[in-house]
């Protein structure tokens, strides 16, 4: 018995040892995972995977202008202002709003626009519709709000589909109506009367002498359409008489014509978040007693589709320049360039320019509007081309209580190229369906100016 006691006493002083053992080696790895933890260096979180999601751009009437990341970006209303919306390559934006705001849609904030896209295409199609008929280069045009300055449509023509613009040339994928800058023509010459009767030199009803053609600063200068030998300042638009406008600036310091040509915003880009051309206003300081009467009447310096548009709306928007905006909840710039009875007595001016001379062109029966055509020789290898011309409308209606101002350019075009027969009935089909889509009643009829 005894034997077996000892026996029995030394198996379990062995089992009581292993297992302390066992514990023992337990505790020393706790201790060195722990102290592996403290001296490893710190891991980096886990890598997310890059978000390749792209934010909508959209139209102002809720419609999708482009959608999807970038590998799939795609733009479902396919043409539809083009120009405007841009595209897209494998690592961003590559033209138009797509790249000026590719840092923002990266982020995943979407672009809505001011544009109708039911204003948009029917401008479109009435400018392709132009080109097409009279065989022109390409055209452009501006639909604005007159109290806010919202462009409503902003269209060049011909344009291209975005879903397949690597197969249509470079030359289309430029926004025309905010970039190419050429010579307006005599749709300036409202600007110049307008300038001029806000400071006193000229009023309405004012009479010159107006021959069909005058040697002025050594010169010829000649009109085009027949008229009276006396004109007053209303019939000298009526009739858009160069004679006319050289007696108007006749004195005329050149500082005071430039800084209302600067104040309706020639010389400098508008800035609606797209590239804009600024035109040429050279200094007054070079500025001739020539130069100066051939600049008001459009010839001499440049300007864009979309700063003759901003600046014809200064007399529609009671004599405040509001700057154009592309983008929905831009801040708006505002400057008083007229007075309110200037702006007044020059909506007056053109209804009677339109209602007295090109009334079926420009107007719709019920409807009054007001405005001023251009007609200008093209620059083509550093001379003025007999073969191409640009055809240039500006105006605004109702004449009474403006809504919308429109400017239209159409360049190149081998028939019909007087402003009188190419831009100002583009004018009208453009306020037709505005119209339409606006549901704008007619107007009572007008007692005619004298």
């Amino acid at each position: 018995m005894r034997h077996k006691f000892f026996h029995d006493s030394d198996y379990q002083l062995a089992r009581r040892a292993s297992i302390l053992a066992f514990l023992g080696l337990l505790s020393f790895a706790a201790l060195a995972m722990a102290l592996a933890q403290l001296t490893a260096p710190p891991r980096s979180a886990p890598t997310q995977p890059v978000s390749t999601g792209r934010a909508k751009v959209l139209s102002a009437d809720a419609r999708i202008l482009a959608t999807g990341p970038l590998p799939q970006r795609r733009y479902p209303q396919g043409a539809l202002a083009a120009q405007v919306v841009g595209f897209v390559g494998a690592a961003g934006g590559l033209e138009g709003l797509e790249r000026l705001y590719n840092a923002q849609l990266e982020r995943g904030e979407p672009l809505t626009l001011t544009l109708d896209t039911r204003v948009q295409a029917a401008v479109e199609a009435i400018l392709a519709d132009a080109v097409a008929r009279t065989d022109a280069q390409y055209a452009s045009a501006v639909v604005m709000e007159t109290r806010t300055g919202k462009l409503t449509a902003l269209a060049s023509v011909p344009g291209f589909d975005v879903n397949a613009w690597r197969q249509v040339p470079p030359d289309r994928w430029r926004n025309r109506a905010a970039l190419d800058e050429y010579e307006p023509g005599s749709v300036i010459k409202a600007l110049t009367v307008a300038a001029l009767l806000n400071e006193g030199r000229t009023t309405p009803d004012s009479t010159y002498d107006t021959p069909m053609w005058r040697r002025f600063a050594g010169a010829t200068i000649n009109d085009i359409v027949a008229h009276p030998g006396q004109l007053k300042t209303r019939q000298i638009l009526r009739y858009s008489s160069n004679v006319g406008m050289t007696r108007l600036v006749e004195n005329v310091p050149p500082q005071l014509l430039h800084r209302y040509f600067t104040a309706y915003g020639f010389g400098q880009p508008v800035k609606v978040g797209l590239p804009a051309g600024d035109g040429l206003l050279r200094d007054p300081e070079a500025w001739e007693p020539l130069s100066q009467a051939t600049m008001s009447f459009g010839q001499g310096m440049t300007v864009t589709t979309l700063q003759l548009a901003a600046a014809f709306n200064v007399m529609a928007n009671g004599g405040r320049y509001v700057a154009p905006s592309l983008v929905l909840g831009a801040p708006a710039e505002t400057r008083t360039v007229l007075r309110e009875a200037t702006a007044a007595s020059m909506r007056e001016m053109l209804h009677f320019v339109i209602d007295e001379g090109i009334q079926t062109r420009a107007e719709l029966p019920g409807y009054h509007v007001g405005g001023k055509t251009g007609t200008a020789q093209v620059v083509v290898d550093g001379r003025y081309s007999g073969e191409v011309f640009s055809s240039t409308f500006a105006g605004f209606f109702p004449a009474d209580q403006p809504r919308f101002t429109v400017a239209v350019m159409v360049r190149g075009a081998k028939r019909e190229f007087q402003g009188s027969q190419l831009a100002a009935p583009i004018f009208r089909d453009v306020m037709s369906s505005l119209l339409s889509l606006y549901a704008v009643g007619p107007q009572a009829e007008r007692s005619p100016s004298p």
